[in-house]
């Protein structure tokens, strides 16, 4: 029988420098990840890279840090290469990678749509085309979407919009990848209190969005916390293997589908 425990295993994570990627690292590593390559796009997120790697490095772990731009087909292959080259062939592979506009459609310009499905919906493909290809028999793909799948909301167009379709992919892979026993499954968190969630708004629908009675029943800041949604992706990849092709919605009650 295949062996779904995280002792020993090899994880790629997207978008690893920080927020929730960076708590993920963390908490595979305390639950027995051995090897972690952690992506981060930029010189900007270089330095919060680092200190990740040097953390995970100081719990046991082999750890190494990788920069690119995961908007081209090429670049989700280069990390997977040199992902490999540094920890070894991965078992698990989380794309946390993506980016928020909130605008209204009579605002929004070409050039901003354009970079929302790359970022959102080009990179995320792309990387699960590379993961299917790299991954080790009985490995784990999940990739971060949002709780905005199951909501009705103005001005999420092109994010809503963008991540929509990885939700298809992953039914698409679950299926294609699913005979070497590779899960494939999207997460969809809801609104996070995290610097990519004040990014985008204003005051007053921070405010809001703070009102536990707008958004969820029992949350303390009416936000979802990033450590209430790094246990649900370690069971996904680990224990929880049976369940594949799913968008799952994590998010204490803000919405439904």
């Amino acid at each position: 029988m295949a062996d779904h425990s995280l002792k020993g295993k090899t994880a790629l994570i997207t978008g690893g420098a920080k927020n929730l990627g960076a708590l993920i690292a963390h908490d595979l590593a305390d639950n027995g990840v051995a090897a972690i390559a952690i992506h981060h796009h930029g010189d900007e997120t270089k330095a919060e890279a680092g200190k990740v790697v040097a953390a995970l490095t100081e719990k046991g772990v082999k750890a190494v840090a990788l920069q690119g731009d995961l908007t081209t087909a090429s670049a989700n292959t280069k990390l997977f290469v040199d992902a490999i080259a540094a920890v070894g062939k991965p078992d698990i592979a989380i794309n946390t990678v993506g980016k928020v506009l909130k605008k209204p459609i009579l605002e929004t310009t070409e050039d901003e749509f354009d970079s929302m499905f790359a970022i959102n919906t080009k990179a995320a493909y792309f990387f699960i085309k590379e993961a299917g290809k790299h991954l080790n028999d009985n490995g784990k793909l999940v990739t971060v979407v949002t709780s905005l799948l199951g909501a009705y909301t103005p001005f999420y167009s092109t994010y809503a919009g963008s991540k929509s379709p990885v939700e298809h992919f992953t039914r698409a892979a679950s299926k294609e990848f699913g005979e070497r026993g590779i899960s494939v499954n999207a997460i969809g968190p809801g609104p996070m209190d995290t610097p990519f969630f004040y990014g985008q708004e204003g005051a007053d629908a921070v405010a809001y969005h703070k009102s536990a009675a707008a958004l969820s029943p029992f949350s303390r800041t009416g936000l979802t916390d990033i450590e209430d949604i790094a246990p649900y992706i370690r069971f996904m990849v680990s224990e929880g293997w049976w369940m594949t092709g799913q968008t799952i919605l994590v998010n204490g009650g803000y919405t439904t589908k």
